[in-house]
């Protein structure tokens, strides 16, 4: 018979923190706290096995689950000393969700499971308090019926308002047992008359309904947006755990919380969290009540500190336990039940990136970890909220009020009060902030599309604070200054009254809500950025380039440690003011004389762009790519402009309509573009191949070193296309050396971007000096979608889960990446010391830079402000690699 249901309890556990695959984090982390005997309620946890087969067998369950489960439950009974539905001494469960991956608020959970108008007298009995029996049943019932029977949460919220103002009361803990017990009353008639269901008495009938709703919840669409977002496999499943309660609403002796073993934003070496008094988890985390910080430097009075100094200290003592055996920041949640410390979960912390780098670094330097852990602790992505604008220090500006600074950074944009209205005008490339009273998982896409997230509610851990963190955006929480209208579109703060659409910029440094846009500055990459960076820098054998093409892009690059350009892509250049008519002009020429004669206008524009690249990049690999697209790209639309280019070219709009008519093609990318241009127009690759030796010969006459020229020629096929403009290259190169009595090198290659150049590329070789894979191209010709014509069906793909990522995204490991390997193998068989690199979007991304250093690529080349990104993820790429091969790499250095 198969193992499908594992249990724990403190002292034992079947299994642990390394079978997460199995377990679930939460599982295998709530067996590993049992192993370690700290106190942790008694429990078991369903496998993730069931909920692939639930997903396989029509959601149904193996013949063998229910008795597994049944003799799982009779353990925790015997071990708390309870009976699951018994009436005069009840057993309460919780019933959470537990994928592989930390998915926090995406799946349901159902609290205080197996209460009925039976064993609520026994929990009175137990107690000997009416109102916590009580309270603890409408949560029950509010939190089910939300999850099993889709009974909206907010009806229930409505009820508990009108109440408290009948009763002239603000806080739900002014309500007494006889309140509770007739809002018990008037929940199940909502659940009866919204649902067409009673609300289920038998605690048996509660909990499979409870298990289904979890697995079920596994394809909600907000845990499939966060999936995607996060790059997480459908395929993982997750895990149901069953718990037996523990009681955070018992009175002023009992509390709930969260807690970080470091500031989960700074990154600071300081125990961090926030907890309630007599109220239950999700209190907290749906910011129903604003939560106090647990020390008494920021709580005051009212920290758990200061009220429950003894148990404060045993929580510090558990938080440096944990975080010492599992060598990573902590996110522990707890539970105080009538002066008792109970720990419900912990996981690794969700952190912003400074924080990242500051607790990966510091770590090291304490000896918890070595350089090798610190850099595969840093998500490379979360680099990416490093590398964004600050508030301008030097700004004026005034504060409008002022919330909780839950997660750094800065950003201005429109005010929308709605998630799809966010992912409306984010789409349409506005800039806009998510103001909400407070967040929940289903505004998931909107977070995502928003630059930053302003909540009325809510505290440090709640909903919006913990997922902005972990996506990087700034956000602003428990603004309780802030009243929020969202039927009226407004936002009042005082006498100031905002409509959707105004502009406000958030500081989630500081948590400062101001109007209007604020300057902002360029960031600092030095400290533990640096530091991290340099051994980053000592493991990664791969080298990192950046896309350029102008002096100032490879400044940033330089700035954000490029080793070179990968690739700059000419035609770019072209469309600056004052030069895109004279382009236009060498386009529509009818002859080659007129073309020469635009050309000769366009030589000085590109040597001078070219001298810029090369001086700046100071002797490092520069590739410069000649004209690629198509040509219609840049043809006049507008009547003004076919005018004015119609005059440069001395003839007519009409003549010149006529000629644009005459270049139209039915498939421009797979038409008259790249190579195909400078065969059939060979004088436009001449022009360009003549403007960067020339550049390159004045960079050496000045700077008295020579530029490292890659000249790359796009869109090949075949050799035999390849050789016959190499041939000129060499012929304009040399007579242009030779004249200038200098010594200049420079190498020649290809951009690979079709299969056939991937099926002949051992051909290929003996013709190029170089391969530079566009991915983005070869992605288009390999898989037949149109990048720019996709997203009529790629959400459907991705949904259905036939892709498991956007493929221009993250690299087709299977299809265009096979295609790479194979361009590779073939190159090499031709030249054994060929160097390749890859210039699609791919080359900033971690997953596909990992696949380029598997298949041996020299380089990835990727935007200026993914640069540390790739150098971060090649360096993780190595460490796996060596695991991979069972040997450290050489370079790798030990934590001092």
């Amino acid at each position: 018979m198969k193992k499908w249901v594992y249990s724990f309890q403190p002292g034992q556990a079947e299994g642990g923190a390394a079978d997460k695959n199995l377990l679930g984090g939460k599982g295998a982390n709530l067996a590993e706290m049992c192993a370690l005997s700290l106190p942790v309620p008694a429990g078991f946890t369903i496998s993730t096995d069931i909920c692939t087969y639930f997903y396989d067998n029509n959601k149904t369950y193996p013949a063998d689950l229910e008795d597994q489960v049944t003799a799982a439950m009779k353990k925790v009974e015997a071990v708390m000393g309870r009976t699951f539905g018994d009436a005069g001494n009840p057993l309460l469960v919780s019933v959470r969700s537990g994928a592989p991956i930390s998915m926090p608020g995406m799946m349901d959970t159902v609290l205080n499971l197996g209460l009925n108008d039976t064993t609520v007298q026994g929990i009175v009995k137990q107690s000997g308090d009416a109102r916590f029996a009580y309270d603890s049943y409408r949560r029950f019932i509010q939190m089910y019926a939300d999850v099993v029977m889709n009974v909206p949460h907010h009806m229930f919220e409505d009820l508990i308002r009108q109440h408290k103002s009948y009763k002239g009361v603000s806080d739900d803990t002014d309500l007494t047992a006889d309140d509770w017990q007739r809002l018990v009353g008037q929940f199940k008639d909502l659940v009866r008359r919204e649902s067409g269901q009673a609300f289920p008495e038998q605690p048996h009938d509660q909990l499979w309904g409870a298990v289904g709703a979890v697995f079920k919840s596994w394809n909600s669409q907000r845990a499939i947006t966060y999936r995607r977002l996060n790059d997480i496999s459908a395929t993982l499943g997750t895990a149901v755990n069953v718990q037996a309660m523990v009681f955070g609403n018992m009175g002023n002796d009992s509390a709930t919380g969260v807690t970080f073993t470091r500031n989960p934003s700074t990154g600071e070496n300081v125990i961090y969290g926030e907890f309630l008094v007599n109220a239950q988890g999700e209190d907290l985390v749906a910011g129903i009540r604003n939560p106090v910080d647990i020390t008494k430097s920021i709580g005051g009075d009212a920290s758990m500190e200061n009220r429950m100094p003894g148990l404060f200290k045993q929580l510090k003592d558990v938080s440096t336990q944990l975080e010492t055996h599992y060598r990573d920041m902590q996110d522990i949640e707890f539970t105080i039940e009538q002066g008792n410390l109970w720990l419900l979960q912990t996981r690794g912390g969700k952190r912003t990136g400074r924080a990242a780098l500051k607790i990966a670094v510091d770590m090291s330097a304490e000896g918890l970890i070595s350089h090798e852990d610190a850099i595969l602790k840093v998500d490379p992505r979360a680099l990416d909220q490093l590398l964004h604008p600050a508030i301008d220090p030097n700004a004026h500006y005034d504060v409008l009020t002022k919330g909780l600074p839950a997660s750094p950074g800065a950003a201005s944009g429109k005010i929308v009060f709605t998630a799809d209205d966010a992912e409306k005008m984010g789409k349409a490339g506005e800039k806009v902030i998510l103001v909400r009273d407070e967040t929940s998982p289903e505004d998931i896409h909107g977070m995502h599309a928003a630059k930053a997230i302003l909540t009325a509610r809510g505290g440090m851990t709640s909903h919006a604070a913990v997922v902005a963190r972990g996506m990087g955006r700034p956000c602003v929480c428990g603004t309780t200054t802030v009243h929020i209208d969202e039927h009226a579109g407004t936002m009042t703060v005082g006498g100031t009254v905002l409509k959707a659409g105004d502009i406000i910029t958030l500081d989630g440094t500081n948590g400062h809500i101001i109007v209007g846009e604020v300057p902002m500055v360029e960031p600092s990459l030095t400290g533990e950025f640096a530091r991290l960076m340099q051994w980053a820098d000592d493991v990664r054998t791969m080298g990192v380039r950046a896309n350029a093409d102008t002096p100032k892009d490879a400044e940033t690059a330089r700035r954000f440690g490029a080793e070179g350009i990968g690739l700059c892509r000419t035609e770019h250049m072209f469309f600056e003011p004052g030069r895109i008519n004279v382009v236009r002009q060498m386009i529509l020429a009818e002859d080659i004389e007129a073309r020469q004669d635009a050309l000769d206008k366009l030589l000085p524009m590109q040597r001078s762009d070219f001298e810029g690249l090369f001086r700046t990049m100071a002797g490092l690999p520069v590739t410069i790519r000649l004209l690629d697209p198509p040509l219609h790209e840049f043809l006049p639309h507008a009547e003004a402009e076919i005018a004015e280019v119609a005059s440069m070219a001395g003839t007519t709009p009409e003549r010149l309509k006529t000629r644009m008519h005459q270049m139209r093609e039915v498939n421009p990318m797979l038409g008259h573009r790249g190579c195909r241009l400078g065969i059939s127009h060979p004088e436009i690759y001449d022009m360009q191949a003549r403007a960067i030796i020339e550049a390159a010969l004045n960079v050496l006459k000045t700077e008295g070193a020579a530029p490292q020229v890659e000249i790359m020629v796009p869109l090949v096929g075949g050799v035999k296309e390849l050789a016959w403009l190499r041939s000129r290259i060499d012929a304009v190169a040399q007579e242009l050396i030779t004249a200038a009595g200098a010594k200049l090198d420079y190498t020649v290659g290809t951009m690979i971007e079709l299969p056939r150049a991937c099926i002949t590329a051992d051909t290929i070789a003996e013709q190029a000096d170089f391969f530079s894979f566009g991915t983005n191209d070869l992605t288009q010709t390999t898989m037949g979608i149109s990048r720019d014509d996709s997203g009529s069906f790629l959400g459907a793909y991705l949904g259905a889960g036939i892709f498991e990522r956007d493929p221009f995204e993250s690299i087709d490991v299977d299809g265009v990446g096979a295609l790479v390997e194979m361009g590779i193998t073939k190159g090499r068989t031709t030249k054994p010391g060929l160097k390749t690199g890859i210039c699609g979007e791919h080359g900033g991304d971690p997953a596909s830079i990992r696949f380029c250093r598997s298949v041996g690529l020299t380089y990835v080349s990727c935007s200026p402000f993914r640069v540390p990104v790739a150098r971060l993820a090649a360096a993780q790429a190595e460490i796996w690699e060596a695991k991979k091969a069972s040997a450290a790499p050489a370079k790798l250095k030990a934590a001092s």
